[in-house]
């Protein structure tokens, strides 16, 4: 009764609501704590889910990058275009090869033949590396530890056999000695005769052809006609300015539709793209023939 009086239950009355009211806050607040050490555990075992999904996926994806390398086709472990220097640095190293009697296998595979038999052995799998290289000279070792296919400017005829050493001849590869380049377009020519790399001597000449006719019919077989006949006149020339040299060793360059007509003359031919006056387009062809592609299976 004194507390009603006194005006204090009411007063109570409301002390004991906001204790209510704070014991409730402090419930949501626990509660809200509780869902967020919840949420953040959950967080964490996602991203170490994802984590492991990720390695997952890298580790299937590196799976089938190896069965693709090994089911599909091989690939060239190098690949290089030897200048002078290089070239014959490598030459130098397989001759140096020495091993037991047949411990190493020398073959030149020539693009127009199937690939021998003993070459398939010789290298195995890698065998399809040197099909695709030829024509070549293709090089390994009973121990698997050499294994090389080189371009060859002046081929000898195909072979194949095992050895002690790398069976090669440094003229295949490079210009050794006296010897002619004869550069022959249906409308120029040029020769150098050298000796080594050295030029010695030069002769050249150009042909005026007809230029491309415009009309049909029987004005356009008159002059492909004698067009055909300029350039007949033109390796004519060409034969003759060789054959007046009568070099031992001749290679024959230029463009491939008329350097066959020269191939019962030539030690080697190869197709050349060389342009420009006489001079400067031998020396552009020189360069091209004695290029080597070096190619490691």
């Amino acid at each position: 009764m004194l507390d009603r009086l006194l005006g204090r239950a009411s007063l109570k009355e409301r002390v004991a609501e906001l204790e209510e009211a704070n014991h409730h806050l402090e419930r949501q607040l626990d509660a809200e704590k509780e869902r967020r050490a919840d949420a953040a555990t959950e967080r964490q075992r996602a991203e170490a889910e994802v984590n492991r999904l990720e390695d997952r996926v890298a580790e299937l994806q590196d799976r089938v990058e190896r069965l693709q390398d090994e089911e599909g086709e091989s690939t060239f472990r190098a690949e290089e275009t030897l200048s002078r220097a290089r070239l014959s640095e490598v030459l130098d190293r397989l001759e140096s090869v020495e091993t037991e009697p047949e411990g190493v296998f020398t073959a030149y595979v020539d693009a127009e033949r199937s690939l021998p038999g003993p070459v398939r052995d010789a290298f195995g799998d890698r065998a399809s590396l040197v099909a695709s290289a030829a024509p070549c000279l293709a090089v390994t070792d009973d121990a698997g530890l050499l294994s090389a296919c080189l371009s060859v400017p002046a081929p000898p005829s195909p072979f194949t056999g095992w050895a002690d050493t790398v069976q090669l001849e440094r003229s295949w590869f490079e210009p050794t000695g006296e010897h002619v380049v004869a550069l022959v377009r249906s409308d120029l020519f040029a020769m150098g005769e050298y000796d080594g790399r050295e030029q010695t001597a030069f002769h050249g000449f150009d042909s005026e052809l007809k230029s491309q006719h415009s009309k049909g019919g029987f004005s356009q077989s008159r002059f492909e006609r004698l067009r055909n006949q300029q350039i007949d006149s033109h390796l004519d020339r060409c034969r003759a300015a060789i054959e007046e040299v009568s070099p031992d060793r001749l290679y024959v360059v230029g463009e491939g539709s008329v350097i066959h007509e020269f191939e019962d003359l030539s030690t080697a031919m190869k197709p050349v793209d060389a342009t420009g006056e006489p001079d400067a387009a031998l020396d552009d062809a020189v360069r091209s023939l004695w290029t080597v592609r070096l190619r490691v299976p």
